[in-house]
């Protein structure tokens, strides 16, 4: 366990591993970059690499409310995990819902309702994110546990 694991208690364990390793991998993979431009552009090759949302998805009823660019979400509830699609016209907000799947998709809904995503604060995003775009990530977040929660009660 690393001195970072030990002042960081949702690394110890949970979720068996599987959201916060995740989330180890994130950090990891943001932390050899010093510079925010590089982040944004880790950001946009995130999103560019993403798997296109299926056209039927992107309907009214997915698009996220909260968010200046439109962020389309789907969810499908399958032998007791909960599988994300998303799609966003901005690239930016694509690679940052694309990082939210990556931590949460294929899951069960107490995995994702339980989680501590702090790989959001770890890597630095809240604090180099617009008002604009902070309030999207916290709808987009917010969406997903709803529908975390939906499922939850089935």
């Amino acid at each position: 366990m690393t001195s970072e694991q030990i002042n960081h208690p949702s690394r110890s364990g949970g979720d068996g591993g599987g959201i916060n390793a995740i989330q180890d991998e994130i950090i990891e993979e943001f932390s050899g970059l010093d510079d925010w431009m590089d982040k944004y552009q880790l950001l946009i090759d995130l999103g560019n690499e993403q798997v296109p949302l299926d056209e039927q998805y992107k309907t009214e009823s997915n698009l996220i409310d909260g968010c200046q660019s439109r962020v389309w979400l789907q969810a499908d509830y399958e032998n007791g995990v909960i599988h994300f699609s998303a799609e966003s016209d901005a690239l930016i907000v694509k690679g940052i819902v694309s990082l939210l799947i990556r931590v949460l998709s294929d899951h069960t809904p107490k995995e994702i309702l339980d989680a501590d995503l702090y790989f959001i604060d770890e890597i630095g995003l809240k604090e180099h994110l617009s008002p604009t775009r902070s309030n999207g990530l916290l709808a987009m977040i917010k969406q997903i546990r709803s529908y975390a929660l939906a499922f939850a009660m089935k």
